[in-house]
């Protein structure tokens, strides 16, 4: 899986074009259009490349605008906000075929001590005993990231997902690279969380589906080719619209990120 992981690793690299616009590949997983962690991933990196190593980004707040061409370079223009003495503020505009298919604005800050707490990490199997007994990981075909599913649940009626996923191989210990990676990660499974209670899946002929928004906040350092848990749920569903969260938990059981996404959910009689 090393080299599917070095190839991602390249396509959320950058080319730089000028100062603040640089250009990403893309790559076609057989969606429909350009998936979406791969606008979220690049647009991060290329933000990151504009801030202090010494600040890491803590937030993104992304909205997608068109359907993406996976066959087809994006280009990502860089506003340099602000440079504050805490805060760094980037805004990131995705530019394809001449036109801006995705924004968004990320928050860099300094490493800080303060107050902490957090929620406690869902009591599931882990993915030694859930590949002891007998769960193979699921894989994209040539793609480095691996999902082991635990089964779906309905608290007080709210749809719950949980998942175990990494990026199999070897990264080098670099806290932005991981970032950006975990920002690709995060787009995978969370929307369809919201189909869980509608007799209705990911691929249905009858069903169209894609993001309008991301969001996603990073709590501490995160190594993504171990493996995390994402507890997603969907609290509502309506207007044509779904909306889910979630938390990303490590082995260790620390909440290093939090997400929330809002979709296009559309049924075709």
């Amino acid at each position: 899986m090393t080299q599917a992981l070095d190839g991602l690793v390249q396509l959320l690299g950058m080319e730089t074009l000028e100062e603040n616009l640089f250009r990403g590949h893309s790559q076609d997983l057989g969606f429909p259009q350009l998936f979406g962690g791969q606008v979220l991933g690049q647009a991060l990196s290329a933000a990151s490349q504009t801030v202090d190593p010494a600040r890491r980004v803590h937030s993104l707040h992304g909205y997608f605008l068109l359907a993406g061409d996976p066959h087809h370079p994006v280009v990502y223009q860089v506003d340099r906000v602000r440079d504050g003495g805490s805060f760094a503020t980037r805004r990131v505009s995705a530019i394809q075929h001449g036109k801006t298919i995705f924004f968004c604005s990320a928050s860099f800050h300094i490493e800080e001590s303060g107050f902490h707490h957090q929620p406690t990490r869902p009591p599931v199997a882990t993915p030694d005993e859930l590949i002891a007994d007998g769960a193979q990981p699921e894989r994209f075909a040539g793609h480095p990231i691996e999902f082991l599913h635990l089964p779906e649940a309905s608290d007080g009626g709210t749809p719950q997902k949980r998942l175990w996923f990494r990026l199999a191989g070897e990264l080098p210990d670099d806290a932005t690279l991981h970032r950006y990676l975990l920002a690709y990660s995060s787009d995978f499974h969370l929307l369809t969380t919201s189909l869980i209670p509608h007799d209705s899946y990911f691929g249905d002929p009858r069903l169209r589906i894609a993001s309008l928004d991301h969001a996603l906040w990073f709590h501490r350092d995160v190594r993504i080719n171990d493996w995390l848990l994402y507890a997603m749920d969907s609290p509502w569903a309506g207007g044509g619209r779904g909306f889910a969260r979630g938390s990303i938990y490590d082995a260790r059981g620390y909440l290093v990120a939090s997400s929330a996404q809002e979709g296009l959910i559309r049924m075709r009689e």
